[in-house]
């Protein structure tokens, strides 16, 4: 299961000397929905290498609008520093996010 990501815990899952993903999404939203299952099949198969996380833009609008976050479902990538590596905009598979993961190791 993908952690709950929010403003309060941000710096303690992200650039704590493990690569991350964020996930910003709404529960209204319909790709969002579609893309759910598959960052939680995800963070289950990384859990150890990777954290990965949800941010629902609707209960934190200040972390979505630190990093610009437009559209949803926008998925960050960052380095085990926590600097934005790579950043999706749209539902996308399994195997695309799964490559912007590999590359982060």
């Amino acid at each position: 299961m993908a952690l709950h990501i929010s403003s309060e815990n941000f710096k303690e899952l992200i650039g704590n000397g493990k690569p991350a993903v964020l996930d910003f999404w709404a529960t209204w939203c319909g790709p969002c929905r579609r893309v759910a299952p598959i960052i939680d099949e995800l963070a289950a198969e990384y859990d150890s290498r990777v954290n990965i996380g949800k941010c629902d833009v609707e209960e934190d609008e200040e972390l979505a609008a630190q990093f610009k976050v437009s559209s949803i479902p926008t998925i960050l990538f960052f380095d085990a520093e926590g600097n934005v590596k790579n950043r999706i905009v749209g539902a996308q598979s399994k195997a695309v996010l799964e490559q912007h993961i590999q590359a982060l190791l």
